[in-house]
């Protein structure tokens, strides 16, 4: 697997790699690294994370006006793209239109070899993808819908395309599958198994997005969206926090009335429901690894009573916190 990226200097590229994309080696090391852009209108950085037939790139770039690069590949590959933050556009002659994106969208895309140009315009610009190689990914792709018919039909022929024609929403549960991805710190092969069923995982509901088509509308105007993603970015970065909605409306520039409504429309859960989720799953990480007690979990996590935390905990895995160490 080739990927060169660069701006007018072809000679001089921003980015180049080189490793190949298919797992001859039965649990093979994981390799990581990590690059720093010096772009034409801003700084940005990418971090991968590559194995067998699993490559995961996720980066950010802060952007002062749009950026034009250009692009080559020679794999074939099938990615999971997740457009965290910003707008971007890519153009190849491979495909038989544009590949726009905004933020809060995902899709299935198909690609055998790509040579073209991409724009990103976004003053923070963030993206999540995973690449699979085409036979790991067939292993899980369903049969009988007409959608992944054609997707398939055209993968056998080496025609790139994207699996649902309509971007859909990035939902709660795959930014906090993303999110242990990014923040993942086992070490090898524990945790390749790990990253390698987190894939499996945020292509499920990948895959359930695309059966049901009404999550695709959105009313919302671009200036609501980039509000809520403020306080979704705000929960995320203080979830042993505690706020009102009001309070949280009011740190975005918005009402509480198109908050509630935002939220649930773009991430498929309320508020509260999104934040007590993020809460319980780095409750159930500090019980498992750092050996803390129930008492000092429920005060990390902002609960004046550990009985109301054993509460929402059961609620959230089906368990209450004290018997989670008995499994």
């Amino acid at each position: 697997m080739a990927l060169k990226l660069y701006g007018d200097d072809i000679a001089n590229p921003l980015m180049e790699r080189d490793h190949p994309l298919t797992g001859h080696f039965q649990y093979q090391d994981i390799t990581e690294c990590e690059t720093h852009l010096e772009l034409p209108y801003g700084k940005g950085s990418y971090r991968e994370i590559y194995f067998g037939d699993i490559h995961i790139g996720f980066g950010q770039a802060n952007l002062a006006d749009k950026t034009l690069l250009n692009f080559e590949t020679d794999h074939e590959t099938v990615e999971m793209h997740f457009a965290l933050k910003g707008k971007s556009s890519a153009v190849s002659g491979n495909f038989s239109e544009n590949i726009d994106f905004s933020d809060c969208q995902n899709n299935i895309i198909y690609a055998s070899g790509m040579e073209g140009t991409m724009e990103w315009e976004s003053k923070n610009f963030e993206l999540f993808e995973i690449n699979l190689s085409p036979d790991f990914f067939k292993r899980f792709m369903p049969a009988g819908s007409p959608l992944f018919e054609t997707f398939r039909n055209r993968m056998e022929k080496g025609n790139g395309c994207q699996l649902n024609p309509v971007h859909n929403r990035i939902n709660a549960q795959m930014y906090q599958l993303i999110h242990e991805i990014i923040h993942c710190d086992r070490k090898g092969l524990f945790k390749r198994m790990f990253m390698e069923a987190k894939t499996i995982e945020l292509m499920l509901l990948q895959f359930e997005q695309i059966a049901d088509q009404s999550l695709i509308k959105s009313s919302l105007k671009r200036t609501e969206v980039d509000k809520i993603h403020a306080v979704k970015d705000f929960i995320m970065k203080n979830r042993d926090s505690d706020h009102s909605l009001i309070e949280l409306a009011h740190y975005a520039g918005t009402n509480e009335f198109t908050l509630k409504k935002g939220f649930k429309e773009l991430f498929g859960t309320t508020v509260f429901g999104f934040w007590n989720s993020l809460k319980m799953e780095e409750a159930r990480k500090m019980i498992l690894e750092k050996d803390m007690n129930i008492s000092e979990v429920s005060d990390a996590m902002g609960y004046k009573n550990p009985r109301h935390f054993s509460t929402a905990f059961k609620k959230k895995f089906g368990i209450v916190p004290s018997q989670l160490k008995k499994f």
